[in-house]
């Protein structure tokens, strides 16, 4: 398991290619998300602050990392990010965060397996279909014949996003970037 929570030397680091320029302000879509909590969940209709951070895929440590993943830019190190979000979960929530998800396009079975391992006290939402994703003409890109999102991070204030933190690199050091900018910029929600 240490391969997939550990980071490599040497990743690429991606770039800020303006794709999600449109995304300061914009109101949520009123979708359902599968969700690993058992309930679906419509991001728009959330109260307060939610944190969301969107990531291609994790990965289990009984498979190895798939040929050519560490060549993309940001790809690498989901599984990590996700602990860090673990790791901070709870000053995520002291600084205001009512609610905190982390989002791909894995199936919600898939996603269950790494809540359940990686002991995580939040839920994954699936974007299985790319809804939310097209809706909000988030970044994606094509891996072995998968779509998948460009990780990255939403702070979403009432159902509107008021910070994107995009690209994310490292990916463990997404959560104490987020808590960092919660920090400084208290909701008055």
């Amino acid at each position: 398991m240490s391969s997939l929570l550990d980071l490599p030397a040497g990743l690429p680091v991606p770039q800020d290619d303006g794709a999600c320029d449109h995304l300061p302000g914009a109101r949520i879509p009123h979708l359902l998300l599968s969700s690993t909590a058992g309930s679906p969940i419509d991001l728009a209709q959330l109260p307060g602050r939610s944190v969301l951070f969107c990531y291609p895929r994790t990965g289990r440590p009984d498979q190895p990392v798939p040929e050519g993943w560490d060549a993309i830019p940001g790809a690498r190190g989901c599984t990590p990010q996700c602990c860090g979000f673990r790791d901070h979960f709870r000053g995520l929530t002291d600084a205001g965060a009512s609610h905190l998800f982390g989002l791909s396009s894995q199936e919600t079975d898939y996603q269950v397996e790494a809540v359940k391992r990686l002991a995580l006290p939040y839920p994954l939402l699936s974007d299985h279909d790319l809804r939310f994703a097209h809706a909000l003409r988030l970044p994606t890109f094509q891996f072995d014949s998968m779509t998948l999102i460009k990780r990255l991070t939403l702070i979403l204030d009432n159902g509107s996003i008021a910070k994107v933190f995009y690209p994310v690199f490292p990916s463990d050091q997404s959560a104490e970037q987020t808590l960092e900018w919660l920090m400084q910029n208290r909701a008055a929600i």
